[in-house]
């Protein structure tokens, strides 16, 4: 079956088994290039990334500055041209290319696809060696053992994260972005960056399991015998990641509040119960 081109599919990512929890980081809105770029923290998460066993990485765009002529931003103070920017972010991240499962793109990539028809973050996946998805990257991860009882049987969690759209001034209607995309998409933990505003939260919702059993149930003084099932509780994460910005030029022209540096982490469990949980 030929895949229509945007078209929405998943990519399966098999983890160790001896991984008994998994630590979710959305590396997003490094805006490498940017004058307010706030380099410290930046390399604070990649230290973080690489010196934990098991924390793995979704790139969620906007890695890269990219200011054209024809595109929002000071051009004249921005620091070295896109292929420089490129190139510092691909240096400094080598280190943790093998923990990076996915990626997606980001508007400020975006520009220079729009103006020439590169995709820079195709080419950084590509170098990478990870699953690239322009539009979101939609994942399926396996890791740790022993699921319900059965030995060989890996945990699974699904996991969405677009690089995020529009604009917004509250935390709010930044954050019911993300609550919106979780309704389109079933997956256990979503991401979205763009708006620079770092928010966790939890969303329960009921879903019916497959098991069935016969019981009694009384109707009209009639006791009739029929064929029932019960619901299980099912958990979501929502997360809007964080950007590694300064505070201050642009935004702060613009009155956008200061950027929160502090980088979310979803936490997924190999052993069973909390399944997800969300750190920040």
């Amino acid at each position: 079956m030929t895949r229509l081109k945007g078209e929405l599919f998943y990519y399966l990512v098999r983890l160790p088994k001896w991984l008994d929890r998994l630590e979710v980081i959305g590396l997003s809105d490094i805006h490498r290039g940017n004058p307010m770029f706030d380099e410290h923290s930046f390399k604070e998460t990649i230290y973080y990334i690489k010196h934990t066993p098991e924390v793995r990485v979704i790139g969620v765009g906007d890695w890269i500055e990219t200011v054209l002529r024809t595109s929002k931003g000071d051009i004249h103070t921005q620091v070295g041209s896109p292929a420089q920017q490129m190139k510092y972010v691909m240096d400094m991240t080598e280190p943790i290319w093998d923990k990076i499962i996915g990626m997606c793109i980001g508007n400020h990539e975006l520009r220079v696809y729009n103006a020439t028809g590169t995709d820079m973050s195709a080419q950084m996946a590509n170098k990478i060696g990870c699953p690239y998805r322009a539009e979101a990257i939609y994942l399926k991860i396996t890791f740790g053992d022993n699921n319900a009882r059965v030995a060989g049987k890996p945990y699974s969690y699904y996991g969405y994260a677009t690089h995020g759209y529009g604009g917004a001034r509250t935390a709010s209607a930044k954050a019911v972005k993300v609550e919106r995309t979780s309704t389109h998409v079933h997956a256990d933990f979503y991401m979205m960056a763009h708006d620079h505003v770092v928010n966790g939260a939890i969303s329960t919702y009921l879903m019916p399991d497959n098991r069935t059993k016969k019981q009694i149930i009384m109707i009209d003084d009639t006791n009739r015998e029929f064929e029932t099932g019960y619901v299980k509780e099912k958990r979501k994460i929502l997360v809007k990641t964080n950007a590694c910005l300064k505070w201050g030029g642009y935004a702060e022209m613009g009155g956008f509040p200061p950027v929160d540096l502090t980088t979310p982490i979803i936490r997924l469990a190999g052993t069973g119960e909390p399944k997800v949980r969300v750190l920040i």
